[in-house]
């Protein structure tokens, strides 16, 4: 124990950028774990839309949509959710929904969004729409 003591006294900067990161990381670990929002593959995501009928919103430009989506996907763009403008999901409010996005960073901000609106099964897919061509699983662009 000694050591630490005596490294930290020698290298206080290094030592408080160790100690923020990982408190980042507690921090992101936890938040993750009470989130009401999963964050889930492109295979649990199949399953959710095959077993469970899970309604898919891809929340992209109209433009990224139009060059390839996944079948049966709504498109309302993430402004659209911001503006609160949920008119074309409201009916999947009891339903799981799979977010998805070009890369899945921005489903996270939609997911937190949607789930204070009251949807209560808000699932984003991970890695999004790169990940899901990535795995070659099917992508129309009617």
């Amino acid at each position: 124990m000694q050591e630490y003591l005596d490294f930290a006294a020698r290298h206080p900067l290094l030592t408080m950028v160790w100690l923020g990161l990982a408190s980042a990381v507690v921090y992101t670990s936890i938040i993750s774990r009470l989130s009401k929002v999963k964050v889930v593959p492109a295979q649990e995501a199949v399953m959710l839309i095959n077993k469970q009928s899970a309604a898919v919103v891809d929340i992209r430009s109209v433009e990224e949509f139009r060059k390839g989506h996944i079948a049966g996907a709504v498109n309302v763009p993430h402004a659209q959710l911001k503006a609160n403008n949920l008119n074309l999901i409201e009916k999947y409010k009891d339903k799981p929904l799979v977010l998805v996005c070009e890369s899945g960073m921005t489903t996270a901000s939609a997911g937190r969004l949607l789930s204070k609106a009251g949807f209560s099964q808000v699932f984003t897919l991970r890695g999004g729409m790169t990940d899901w061509r990535t795995q070659n699983l099917p992508v129309t662009k009617r």
